[in-house]
């Protein structure tokens, strides 16, 4: 199926709409990543309060902050439904931290890179192994660059589809959904934090800052991604 072709089918629909479309287009081979942030949430209540034959995956690094965790055990104990979790090579993870130290990352953005890497991009290649669609809970104005992006995009080098479900809703209609369905969350969004995901690399912000401002905080510029959703 071509990217047009899709797009015109997904259009107008609500989000389970579009998902379910999803699923019978492309039976077992739809997957969605999870960090467990507030948009995540969201997708992971719609696809598990509706049965939705989509594989929901996370990925931990191993430095993610002890909140993260809670929610996801809260998030396993409300649905029970099973959430995949893929961890990175730990022979790659020794070498590094053998070789560079513990906080490399601070270093220089290739070094930073370098970790996202090993901790993220590596295991996320693993999770969408023979996939077609991959959901993501991106919106357009978490930051420029993903506001330059489509609601449905065809990644060449992964070959398949990237689908952003609530790509036009504001963090303000997220909260509000959240709320209204009784939805677990990261108790560190009502401390500040906007995007979260590892404990090194994240902190609150503070009024009118951008919002990926507490991603990899100590970069001043330059796109504030990890690699994962970077052609």
């Amino acid at each position: 199926m071509k990217l047009k072709e899709l797009r015109e089918q997904l259009t107008g629909r609500s989000v389970e709409d579009s998902l379910s479309e999803l699923v019978k287009q492309f039976p077992s081979q739809v997957i969605f990543t999870t960090s467990f942030g507030i948009e995540d949430q969201v997708l992971t209540h719609k696809i598990f309060s509706n049965n939705l034959n989509i594989k929901v995956v996370t990925l931990d690094t191993g430095r993610l902050f002890p909140e993260t965790y809670e929610v996801f055990s809260q998030t396993v104990i409300k649905y029970k439904k099973t959430i995949h979790t893929y961890f990175p090579d730990y022979l790659s993870v020794e070498k590094l931290v053998t070789e560079r130290g513990p906080f490399s990352f601070f270093e220089s953005v290739e070094d930073r890179k370098e970790c996202c890497r090993i901790r993220k991009v590596v295991p996320l290649n693993r999770a969408l192994f023979g996939m077609k669609v991959w959901i993501s809970g991106i919106r357009a104005d978490q930051s420029d660059n993903r506001s330059n992006m489509e609601s449905l995009e065809y990644d060449e080098d992964k070959k398949l589809f990237k689908y952003y479900p609530i790509f036009s809703w504001t963090y303000q209609d997220v909260k509000n959904y959240v709320k209204e369905n009784s939805i677990p969350y990261n108790s560190l969004h009502d401390k500040g934090f906007v995007s979260i995901g590892c404990e090194p690399c994240t902190r609150a912000i503070e009024p009118g800052e951008d919002f990926r401002a507490g991603r990899w905080w100590w970069e001043k510029d330059g796109a504030k991604e990890c690699g994962c959703h970077v052609k």
